[in-house]
């Protein structure tokens, strides 16, 4: 059994990793926070108990919400491809009824905020709990900064972020998650603690088309089948018409699946630098991904190849 905290800013696809963490088995997740980016972290926390109450469960995990504004830049966020609400416009929809579709999570918010949830966790798991980063790293850094020993007894950071060798979809060259806070994500992956990052290169090899959805939900009446079609129309809606498919990038499952079938993905050893400063490269990830040309020790392990079976796998365990 793997402790997991999951730092996250709800958002789509971090709905489809987080319910994917609470189906796994291997997984116990005994935290999760929210953070600014694809939505404010008031609306982030929102869509989180929303996530939660489309799953019947008996105890829920500590939640807590956390930072509201980058580091340094001024937030930006996601409604043009998450939808108004960031979950595909879920709290607006009604049943046939005209009652509320959806509903949240019989649960409350910790007193805690985020940053002082993730120092809790750590020192009650220490050299055990692994955080997974779904959103920006803002939360992560100024638990750093707040303190740093504690900090020191993760097991490691698995992120969601970046991008190396393949375009950016905030700019040219920088990845959404990493764009938002570059400031905090620098700080970050030159703490130390060792970093496991899922970049787009990986991400993008994944595609969960409308018609591949369609047919695994079909016939189905659970709430979390419903739930899923529901909150990805907007997203699929946004690739149709800027990207060229019906579907989208489930990029923050990823580094959840990684943790439960770590056979489907395959890393390699890099030293990561984020660039702060840059007009055109701002937010940039920066790295040289073949082992030979290696200049520094590596400080993160960067994911570069998914199997195709992942989603075969996603789907079962949701079933």
């Amino acid at each position: 059994m793997q402790r997991i905290l999951i730092d996250t800013d709800p958002g789509v696809d971090d709905a489809y990793a987080i319910l994917l963490a609470m189906r796994s088995p291997e997984l116990c997740v005994e935290a999760i926070t929210t953070v600014c980016g694809n939505v404010p972290v008031e609306q982030a926390t929102q869509n989180l108990f929303t996530i939660l109450g489309s799953l019947d469960l008996d105890e829920f995990p500590i939640i807590a919400q956390g930072e509201a504004a980058p580091l340094v830049k001024p937030l930006v966020t996601a409604a043009h491809v998450h939808g108004d609400d960031g979950l595909g416009n879920t709290s607006h929809l009604r049943d046939t009824d005209g009652n509320q579709r959806y509903f949240h999570a019989n649960t409350t918010l910790s007193s805690l905020s985020g940053v002082d949830l993730i120092l809790e966790a750590a020192s009650q798991y220490p050299d055990e709990l692994i955080v997974v980063a779904l959103g920006p790293l803002t939360n992560l850094a100024k638990a750093i900064r707040k303190d740093a020993a504690k900090m020191r007894r993760l097991q490691k950071i698995v992120v969601m972020g970046g991008v190396f060798e393949d375009y950016g979809n905030v700019t040219t060259t920088a990845e959404f998650n990493i764009f938002i806070d570059p400031h905090a994500a620098q700080e970050v992956f030159q703490f130390g603690v060792p970093v496991h990052i899922f970049p787009l290169d990986a991400t993008h090899q994944v595609v969960l088309t409308g018609e591949r959805l369609r047919a695994e939900i079909e016939g189905r009446d659970d709430k979390v089948s419903r739930f899923l079609w529901d909150a990805t129309q907007a997203c699929m809606e946004f690739y149709r018409q800027h990207v060229g498919f019906w579907g989208f990038h489930i990029h923050d499952a990823l580094p959840i699946a990684a943790l439960t079938s770590p056979d489907y993905f395959e890393s390699v050893d890099a030293y990561i630098q984020v660039e702060t400063e840059g007009d055109l490269t701002n937010g940039m990830t920066v790295a040289d991904l073949r082992p030979e040309r290696q200049r520094h020790n590596p400080n993160a392990q960067v994911c570069v190849k998914v199997a195709a079976a992942f989603l075969d796998s996603f789907f079962k365990r949701l079933r």
